[in-house]
């Protein structure tokens, strides 16, 4: 039988398709090891040399903490606040956190400091009113009315729509339909009007799954669009248990979200323009997975 026998070359192909099989599966198991590791991030030097030197003193509050303050949204003091990353986000942000949520253990945290401009924090039951702009406005939570990122648009177009309708009526004013003439404003959906979106402002609730109602259910909340991130995985290190992987922490799911509205929604090329928001949680995630592997429980514990 010669080298470039049939059989020969059927072996070979064979061979070669498990070997890149297994090529892949350690890809993808190195990937899932370390999801955070492709990430275009700032310098965390500074972090490094913090959790060497351990707790510092809030220069707000004069409380003790390690990276930063969680009750004043501050670099500590030996963090030096113009070491830190300034993140330009699309949108506004607001978190509605749970009264019993524990500050030290909130990701929300994170966008403020790192994003101060773009992020507000409010303390439930104290919730800004929406109704007015409920066509700017999209609430993340997952449930059975939630959409996608990518049909945002048409539904808050929709809302447009509906809003102009409830003004006219308000107004006593007949509905007269019409063909639309060029140039004039209106609010027919159609593809050119999904291109663009009226979405100025995104909501994230900071709560344990099992606090969430509480806050979901409130009627200033109940009106909004609610979406849902229904591709991207956790890879929180405090992971509640029973709950499936797609519930993410909430800086994981303001990252999450704003990565698929610059690609889906603004169709912009992503090349890591919010990256920097992960800087406090990827490195929070590499001591923790660092010290689950040596046993170090007393470095786990500075940052919890």
């Amino acid at each position: 039988m010669t080298s470039n026998s049939p059989v020969f070359l059927k072996e070979n192909e064979e061979n070669n398709s498990k070997f890149m099989e297994i090529q892949q599966l350690q890809t993808t198991s190195i990937v899932s090891e370390d999801p955070l590791q492709n990430l275009h991030l700032a310098s965390q030097e500074v972090l490094q040399k913090a959790q060497q030197s351990g707790r510092s003193k809030c220069l707000q509050c004069g409380g003790s903490r390690m990276f930063y303050c969680y009750t004043c949204y501050v670099p500590v003091e030996n963090v030096p606040v113009e070491q830190i990353p300034l993140v330009k986000l699309p949108l506004k942000v607001d978190i509605i956190k749970h009264p019993n949520e524990t500050d030290g253990k909130s990701t929300a945290i994170h966008a403020k400091l790192l994003a101060p401009e773009f992020v507000n924090i409010y303390t439930y039951p104290c919730i800004p009113e929406y109704e007015e702009k409920n066509h700017e406005v999209a609430l993340v939570f997952p449930g059975p009315k939630s959409v996608s990122i990518k049909d945002i648009s048409f539904h808050l177009q929709k809302r447009m729509q509906n809003n102009v309708r409830s003004d006219n009526d308000d107004n006593d004013r007949p509905s007269i339909k019409r063909k639309k003439t060029e140039g004039e404003g209106g609010c027919e959906l159609n593809d050119s009007n999904w291109k663009g979106t009226t979405l100025k402002k995104i909501i994230f609730i900071d709560s344990t799954w099992n606090q969430t109602n509480k806050i979901f259910s409130d009627e200033r909340l109940q009106g909004l669009l609610q979406v849902e991130l229904k591709s991207r995985k956790t890879c929180f290190w405090r992971h509640q248990k029973g709950k499936p992987d797609t519930f993410l922490s909430t800086i994981e799911a303001i990252y999450y979200f704003l990565v698929d509205y610059h690609t889906d929604l603004l169709k912009e090329k992503y090349v890591g323009q919010y990256d920097n928001l992960l800087f406090f949680y990827s490195f929070m995630y590499q001591l923790i997975k660092n010290a689950k592997c040596s046993g170090d429980k007393e470095t786990r514990k500075l940052i919890h």
